[in-house]
């Protein structure tokens, strides 16, 4: 461990500092310091700031510093993104990390965890291992041929889907960004992983109102049943009228290289019969664009299979 200063701001204008790295629960920075990966020079405890409490008065509304067990706990919560909680992680590290923390976490390919290999993401123009090396678990959306690692975040897949927004306050002010406009795909600059500038804090989570969330589901596909990261997860949502789909979300995990909205596959399936064929078929649509690795290529036929599994899941007793 190497050392730093270590101190704990009391407001959020004290905590806006360029200089400084955010400390919440630590599940994820406290990791990588003492891998090396991260070596901040002044690390800022934020636990004591203000950005707490959930709303779900009119959509849902989430502090920064809110931990994932209270989240999935907690009634009002969309169904898919309590259960995307709950299949994060062990239930130890849901007490303690935040979901300011869980949206900011960073990637778990074991080249970038490697300070002693090259990794584009940790040291840029250094290479990526991962495209000829061990890349089973890496994605197959989203890729570059500077970087191929997948997102970890349960949760953000969920709140892909819904729409939800991080609201910011950074030396310039707010701001609001939208979920899926926060992340950014590696393309040349791999390094840069997410919209936040230099300063800025995540303050709180916002999900719009959607009164048929409630029927929707998140379902993750795993190596093991517990403490394991996604090989492949799909958040949906339906809304279905008579037996037609009104509307749909639709986003997966564990193959892209972010939180991956499938519109495509959600227009499919507005208009169609809610049958286990329309399903399957809107679902074919998500692997368009796909860049398979020579590990990795079961995900092309992993992922309309999960999709399937979770369509199905939401409507079961409602056909």
């Amino acid at each position: 461990m190497r050392a730093f200063d270590l101190t704990a701001p009391a407001t959020v204008a004290e905590a806006l500092d360029p200089s400084g790295t955010f400390l919440a629960g630590g599940t994820t920075l406290v990791d990588l310091m003492k891998l090396d990966v991260l070596t901040p020079q002044r690390v800022l405890d934020i636990n004591g700031l203000p950005l707490r409490g959930i709303d779900t008065g009119d959509g849902l509304r989430i502090g920064a510093l809110e931990r994932m067990a209270d989240i999935a706990a907690h009634p009002g919560v969309y169904p898919a993104i309590s259960r995307a909680l709950l299949l994060s992680a062990s239930q130890q590290l849901r007490n303690m990390a935040s979901i300011g923390g869980n949206l900011m976490q960073r990637t778990r390919c074991t080249y970038f965890r490697d300070v002693t290999t090259p990794c584009n993401r940790r040291e840029p123009g250094s290479g990526c291992p991962a495209l000829d090396g061990a890349n089973r678990m890496h994605a197959v959306l989203g890729t570059s041929d500077r970087c191929v690692a997948t997102h970890p975040s349960d949760v953000a897949v969920a709140l892909v889907a819904f729409d939800a927004e991080v609201r910011l306050a950074g030396p310039d002010g707010e701001r609001t960004v939208r979920l899926t406009d926060f992340y950014r795909t590696p393309g040349d600059t791999p390094h840069v992983e997410h919209d936040l500038r230099p300063g800025e804090l995540i303050t709180e989570v916002v999900v719009p109102r959607l009164d048929w969330a409630t029927r929707s589901t998140y379902v993750k596909v795993r190596d093991r049943q517990s403490y394991e990261f996604a090989l492949c997860s799909a958040a949906v949502a339906l809304d279905v009228r008579d037996g037609v789909v009104a509307d749909a979300r639709v986003a997966a995990g564990g193959v892209a290289t972010v939180p991956w909205r499938l519109t495509a596959v959600e227009a499919a399936l507005r208009g169609k019969p809610a049958t286990e064929e329309s399903f399957t078929a809107a679902a074919a649509l998500a692997t368009d664009g796909a860049r398979p690795l020579p590990e990795n290529a079961f995900k092309l036929s992993l992922l309309p299979r999960t999709i399937v599994r979770a369509l199905l899941e939401v409507t079961e007793g409602s056909r």
